[in-house]
């Protein structure tokens, strides 16, 4: 008779807070009841360092966060490199879902972090596509561009042309 050998594919669960200083990690591991928690400097030393612990469970690993302005770039841009798959978290599920499991609206880094972890579990993301790996980074960049160039525009005018418009209607 053969032996069946069964591997474990589950993939370890990466919820990360993203901010402009530090990072609030929460890792679970499917056949672990606790999280392991860490806090990751946006420095490269720390994106190594939490690449490195991730890679050494020896499984597929997930990462999720909410895109936060540029702060997740780096980070987001390491991780994809190092051949993790990245997963966003909508900023509006996260408040929401945040509200409905504690009851309130307060927001902490920590207490984010575990509102992802939840949402990854119930499969509640997003598909992440790193501008840089994907080779659209220019277009982005265009696009944030235009936007910034729009609203200069809009504003010139209204301060242009809504003072000699005058109050009569």
């Amino acid at each position: 008779m053969t032996d069946i050998i069964i591997t474990q594919t589950a993939p370890v669960l990466v919820a990360i807070d993203i901010s402009k200083a530090r990072d609030e990690v929460l890792i679970a591991i499917a056949d672990k009841k606790r999280c392991r928690r860490l806090t990751v400097l946006n420095q490269l030393d720390d994106f190594n360092r939490l690449i490195t612990s991730l890679a050494c469970y020896g499984r597929p690993v997930r990462v999720a966060f909410e895109a936060t302005g540029n702060y997740h770039r780096a980070l987001a841009y390491h991780l994809a490199a190092a051949g993790f798959e990245l997963k966003l978290v909508s900023s509006v599920a996260l408040a929401r879902t945040r509200e409905a499991l504690h009851n309130s609206w307060d927001k902490n880094d920590p207490k984010d972090a575990q509102v992802i972890l939840h949402m990854m579990e119930i499969g509640n993301e997003q598909f992440y596509h790193a501008p840089l790996v994907r080779g659209t980074n220019d277009i982005q960049e265009l696009s944030k561009t235009h936007d910034i160039v729009s609203k200069s525009k809009t504003e010139l005018w209204h301060r242009v042309v809504a003072p000699s418009c005058g109050t009569e209607f």
